[in-house]
């Protein structure tokens, strides 16, 4: 049995119908691990989706902001642009099931036994492992309950900024959802910048990537991650961030997480 972990997909069905035949993934042996963003901005976000739902349990994914904003136009409390190409998903007789899909996804994956954990956009430097899984699971309960709208209509937005226990209500899930589906960079006390988006390497001063600051709890878990393509290829052990930029012409990757090296494939995808 193999793990692959594969980075943000979103909609670009092509390539991760070519990655899964490079890996020669089997769908009754292996097991499939996603970054999340699976739909928005790419060619064909409706195949993809009918591709994990018919994969079946094989599949493990967390959820992207792309993968939220969806779950918010379906319930119609944001507006789909046209960039987005949500249209076929939207206007689907069984567009039900496709949301219930990505309400059952979490916004974290821990595996033990892989000493592995999976999120979008990374794991809050400030957190340990259980705490992540305990603040993503608040969130999941807030999407599977029936305040869900109410939810979706209030996770817009950039504040508040630094994590602080106290935190209660929208504000608090708020903070929880952008550091799982939106973090990049960080300041010395640990408050977010969601307005940066270009590579680690030339953040501002007094802005560091998130998984440039140490977090001793994390107990020698690996991270996998995505969302930041203009990074690209992340290979820096424990966190290995698999967004290559697909949906911008660059490739689509996936890592075998049993192998004992990083052992990365990657499929070239078309310009949009």
């Amino acid at each position: 049995m193999a793990t692959w972990a594969i980075g943000d997909i979103q909609g670009c069905d092509g390539a991760l119908d070519r990655l899964l035949k490079t890996i020669s993934f089997d769908s009754q042996a292996d097991r499939l691990w996603l970054v999340g963003d699976l739909v928005g901005r790419g060619p064909d976000s409706l195949a993809v989706l009918d591709r994990l739902i018919d994969l079946g349990p094989c599949v493990v994914s967390v959820l992207g902001n792309h993968d939220l904003h969806l779950l918010a136009v379906a319930a119609g409390v944001r507006s789909p642009k046209a960039v987005e190409k949500l249209d076929h998903v939207l206007a689907h007789p069984s567009l039900a099931k496709y949301v219930d899909f990505l309400k059952n996804q979490s916004l974290i994956h821990v595996c033990p036994k892989l000493k592995a954990v999976m999120t979008h956009a990374g794991v809050y430097p400030k957190w340990t492992v259980d705490q992540a899984v305990s603040l993503a699971g608040e969130v999941a309960d807030a999407l599977r309950g029936t305040q869900c709208d109410e939810f979706l209509c209030h996770m817009y937005g950039d504040t508040p900024r630094c994590w602080n226990p106290t935190l209660s209500g929208w504000e608090r899930l708020r903070f929880i959802t952008n550091t799982f589906t939106r973090m990049r960079v960080v300041d010395q006390h640990g408050c977010l910048d969601l307005n940066y988006k270009d590579e680690a390497a030339a953040a501002p001063s007094g802005l560091r990537a998130w998984f440039d600051i140490p977090n001793p709890g994390l107990s020698h878990y690996r991270v996998v991650f995505g969302h930041w393509a203009a990074s690209g290829l992340v290979n820096q052990p424990p966190y290995l961030g698999l967004d290559t930029g697909c949906i911008w012409g660059g490739s689509l990757s996936a890592v075998h997480l049993e192998a004992g090296h990083v052992n990365i494939v990657s499929v070239s995808c078309d310009p949009l």
